[in-house]
């Protein structure tokens, strides 16, 4: 019998599913760390290496937040933050600095330019992953806009907000338990879950369940969505296959 430990949280896939994130640092190993981090968990990756090209980027792309370095070659993010906030289009995106300097005043600087979060190196990626959480919620609720309940993936469509999921715009008819595990994978198409991982985001607190019930469970979702939708990765979990 395994003991789950944590009920099913679904806001933070929500956030990821409808969000844009542009980065921008001159060192690349630091880049492709933090677009590794945040693609895992579902989120929508641009990338800038200097401040000039974030600001043509952040005018192509509009970006819910962006994230960048202080200190970069011909301009500075300083600077490159303020050009953003001065343009109509992109005044209400976030803004958070990747920093390792203490000072003061740069912090002040930053702040003055119109930043919104500072995040220091090096980056832990579970901090840094709520952080970027934290900063797209308040995005949200400052701008009023509604986060969108649905995710869409080839021909099947699932609504967290009605319980309701499509195939081929068809209606599907799933237990609590079956959506809830549907979601959890179509929530990070990309991300192998772990057995435990599931048992503690789906089952929920202090609900003892069999070796068995994760897979009996998945059974009934192969029988009634089909069988290729849901990779097995033996000893290991599942994962959601997009078609």
């Amino acid at each position: 019998m395994l003991n789950a430990t944590k009920s099913f949280e679904i806001m933070d896939p929500l956030i990821a599913n409808n969000s844009k994130i542009l980065l921008v640092d001159d060192e690349q190993d630091i880049l492709e760390m933090l677009a590794y981090n945040l693609e895992k968990e579902g989120f929508t990756i641009y990338l800038s290496n200097n401040g000039k090209s974030a600001v043509i980027k952040a005018l192509e792309v509009k970006p819910h937040l962006i994230i960048m370095d202080i200190m970069m070659p011909e301009m500075d993010g300083v600077e490159t933050c303020k050009r953003i906030k001065n343009i109509d289009e992109l005044k209400h995106v976030m803004v958070a600095f990747l920093t390792a300097r203490s000072e003061e005043y740069s912090e002040i600087a930053c702040l003055e330019a119109g930043a919104d979060d500072f995040i220091k190196k090096p980056v832990r990626p579970r901090l840094f992953i709520a952080r970027v959480n934290a900063l797209l919620r308040r995005y949200y609720l400052l701008n009023e806009i509604e986060i969108s309940p649905k995710l869409i993936y080839g021909d099947l469509e699932i609504n967290i907000s009605t319980y309701q999921i499509f195939k081929n715009q068809k209606e599907i008819y799933l237990t609590k338990k079956e959506f809830d595990l549907i979601y959890l994978l179509m929530s990070n198409p990309r991300k192998v879950f772990l057995r435990n991982e599931i048992f503690n985001r789906v089952w929920g607190e202090d609900i003892m369940v069999g070796e068995r019930t994760i897979d009996v469970h998945i059974s009934k979702l192969r029988e009634k969505l089909g069988k290729d939708y849901i990779d097995t990765i033996k000893k290991v979990g599942y994962r959601f296959q997009i078609q």
